[in-house]
């Protein structure tokens, strides 16, 4: 078996650990990155519908939870989304801004790659793919690192980075592998569980679903103190859309979420309205003016509304409104790791340095990205967490080799 050595391993070669690599190279450091996939950049190539909502301009700390609040401050402060705007702009990346702060590429998440690709390649970083992690084992100079694959070898270096994700969408080869990594140089790691993921309900609640499958609407979702204003989907598996993969970071067994439809819009005002100008309508039918028909004929015939408006007292119009102000819902679970798009938990914030990203007990050993007790809502926040994490570790790591 071959036997080398680096300064720095960075182990993924994903967003975070691309980021890392470009910057802690950036001042002659020997730099090799690892992958057991075939391509880099796996997550960032199926990201926002091919098109990676690379960043979010409103990025601050507190969209992101952790068990420490606090703890992301110091390297979104310093690695903004302006940052790798400028970046992808010096690419010639073109991009645009969808809504609520979200950036898109123009045309494929795989100019993303490509640029952080180029970086590496400029910045003298050697990347390795195919290639599985066997062992790491630390000692006075730094760690060794047995590699498999393609090109097996024995590696020492200084610095061992972790940046191999968590749990989530495990067809592409996610593992708990930075866990178990923490664990072996003693680090805590706290609970993990899906995160940004549908929900999923009982029978008795599904059967009603399916007649609406496919419909979406706008609502205030809210689970305890949490709230988010997006898109709700019904499906044949239970409820989806940007506001339930919100809320279902929150979520945990036995809590009810709740549904406020159109929150901006004053149903009861509405119905009223409606009556005044035609009584003779039934409730189902005015419903379908104001919420998607499909949705309106499944709310009105679940709670029984029937007959005309003008047979309908205007109180009880505003209990109708007042419903659908505050539909509550118990779901029964998530659709797990296969669908979620990140792991919330991870390794906890106290074992590691908010501005390095280095571990506080063991020198050199830097945790990054999602496999850190750090995780964005959805909209782009993950991806700037990516890079300000990589950032923060890549720069700690060439400045501790002048």
């Amino acid at each position: 078996m071959r036997r080398e050595t680096f300064d720095t391993v960075i182990l993924g070669a994903g967003a975070a650990g691309m980021m890392c690599a470009i910057h802690a190279a950036a001042r002659g450091g020997r730099v090799l990155i690892l992958d057991h996939a075939r391509a880099p950049g796996e997550k960032i190539r199926i990201s926002g519908g091919g098109r990676c909502n690379f960043t979010n301009l409103g990025a601050s700390a507190r969209n992101f939870i952790s068990g420490n609040p606090h703890f992301a401050k110091s390297a979104l402060g310093r690695y903004t989304p302006q940052h790798f705007i400028a970046l992808i702009e010096k690419h010639g990346v073109a991009y645009h801004e969808k809504t609520l702060g979200q950036l898109f590429c123009d045309h494929s998440s795989r100019d993303i790659i490509a640029l952080l690709v180029k970086e590496m390649a400029q910045a003298g970083c050697e990347m390795r793919l195919s290639t599985t992690l066997e062992r790491v084992e630390g000692d006075d100079a730094g760690f060794v690192v047995t590699l498999g694959g393609e090109r097996a070898a024995t590696v020492r270096c200084r610095q061992f980075v972790v940046a191999c994700g968590g749990k989530s969408i495990p067809k592409m080869g996610a593992t708990g592998l930075g866990y178990q990594i923490a664990r072996q140089f003693g680090l805590a790691v706290t609970e993990t569980r899906p995160g940004l993921v549908p929900l999923t309900f009982g029978e008795d609640v599904l059967s009603g679903f399916r007649e609406i499958a496919g419909v979406a609407a706008n609502v205030r979702i809210s689970c305890g103190k949490a709230a988010f204003e997006e898109a709700l989907l019904f499906t044949h598996r239970g409820l989806s859309g940007p506001a339930i993969l919100q809320i279902s970071s929150y979520w945990r067994e036995t809590q009810p979420i709740r549904a406020a439809f159109l929150p901006l819009t004053d149903i009861g005002a509405l119905l009223c309205a409606a009556k005044r100008e035609n009584g003779r309508r039934s409730i189902q039918t005015a419903l379908g003016e104001i919420l998607p028909k499909r949705l309106a004929t499944y709310m009105a015939g679940k709670q029984g509304w029937g007959g005309t408006l003008g047979e309908t007292s205007d109180r009880k119009l505003a209990e109708i409104a007042g419903l659908l102000r505050n539909w509550e819902l118990y779901p029964v679970g998530t659709e797990g790791y296969r669908t979620a798009e990140v792991t919330l938990g991870g390794v906890d914030t106290a074992c590691i340095d908010s501005r390095t990203m280095e571990t506080k007990a063991v020198p050199g050993l830097y945790f990054i990205g999602e496999v850190v007790d750090v995780t964005g809502w959805l909209g782009g926040y993950n991806f700037q967490w990516a890079w300000a994490s990589g950032w923060a570790a890549g720069t700690a790591i060439a400045e501790n080799a002048v």
